[in-house]
């Protein structure tokens, strides 16, 4: 039990519920249901988030990751072949066990076969839902693995400007971006759902596996130049800055480790994230708001000194949290031995603050 302190002063007891899920009552539902092999209650779920593309893509994500054995979306989409809402998460399943075949090192032919189905995978489900970004979502997670990318582009060969290679103005982007990679899958991706945040943090992780915390850095902060073309964008940079932190000193870089947060950089970023996105969000669609973004938001502003953004950011997140941005930092610090302790100890040392009269 940990101590919550409301904004009149009053206290009350939460437990501390680590889950990405957050108050998402419905997703919580549909994921305990598919962990005793069930799939009704995702496809009621799915069924009901309907066309709104950021809810579903978010949705669809943590139904994946969070459902135990993949198994169970193969026996819907067996029951249910052209349902477009099975092959989608069949894909999910499909893309994410390419990328841990890799990351686990399998030999190359296992892995260019995961590859291989998990982009049938996708171009199924894309088949059956044109409209729908998510299988280019999964297909730009695909663009990690050491595969020419153009094979994930029905569309390369028709293509005007050279694959990699970011054309002016397209798909909404503004030029500018001097690094290669996947863009045209991430055109399509917002063609379907402009500024999806799954799709941009994807390209993100491509630029941080495949180049560099550096260039990785470069596309968070390129997108918030000027008005990114969705709000949740602004969080960018703050993943990047974590990523970069835990390259810096997760080994042997003691010195700086702390006050790497206190750079006018990490503040700017924490700062400009909380006032031209959070402070946006209406209060009561906290539930579908992703958690992760309130917890790396959270733990920038605090580790600046912006305790009062920081507890409002805590409040909306109520008893939930993510084990990360919480438990590389505390590892890389050495703070505590449970890195649960430390984010106990700095959400209430945030929310016991009075503001300044």
């Amino acid at each position: 039990m940990f101590t919550h302190f409301n904004t009149d002063g009053t206290a009350d007891d939460m437990r501390l519920i680590v889950s990405p899920i957050g108050a998402d009552a419905d997703l919580r539902h549909a994921v305990q249901d598919l962990q005793l092999g069930r799939y009704h209650a995702a496809r009621d779920l799915l069924r009901m988030t309907g066309p709104n593309w950021g809810l579903r893509t978010r949705r669809s994500q943590l139904l994946a990751g969070g459902a135990g054995e993949p198994g169970v979306f193969k026996l819907w989409l067996d029951e249910e072949p052209d349902s477009p809402d099975a092959a989608m998460m069949w894909a999910r399943v499909l893309t994410r066990a390419a990328l841990r075949a890799y990351r686990g090192s399998k030999s190359e032919d296992v892995v260019r076969r995961a590859a291989q189905w998990g982009a049938q995978a996708c171009q199924r489900a894309s088949d059956l839902l044109p409209a729908c970004p998510v299988p280019w979502v999964d297909k730009l997670l695909l663009a990690q693995l050491p595969f020419p990318s153009a094979l994930l582009d029905p569309y390369a060969r028709t293509r005007q400007e050279p694959w990699d290679v970011l054309p002016p103005a397209a798909g909404g982007l503004d030029h500018g971006m001097h690094h290669r990679g996947p863009w045209p899958l991430l055109m399509e991706v917002n063609r379907r759902h402009p500024g999806n945040r799954e799709g941009y943090h994807r390209m993100r992780e491509y630029f941080q596996t495949t180049c560099s915390s550096g260039a990785a850095m470069d596309f968070a902060c390129w997108m918030v130049l000027s008005e990114p073309p969705s709000p949740d964008l602004w969080m960018l940079p703050v993943y990047a800055l974590v990523d970069k932190y835990r390259i810096e000193h997760g080994e042997n870089g003691a010195a700086g480790r702390e006050s790497f947060w206190q750079t006018a950089s990490a503040g700017s970023h924490a700062v400009k994230a909380y006032h031209r996105w959070f402070v946006k969000i209406p209060p009561d669609e906290y539930p579908w708001v992703s958690l992760s973004d309130l917890s790396h938001l959270a733990h920038a502003l605090i580790a600046n000194g912006e305790t009062q953004m920081a507890a409002q950011v805590l409040r909306a997140m109520g008893p939930y949290v993510t084990a990360q941005p919480w438990q590389d930092v505390n590892t890389v610090q050495g703070r505590y031995a449970n890195w649960q302790d430390w984010f106990l100890t700095a959400r209430a040392s945030t929310l016991r603050r009075r503001p300044a009269t």
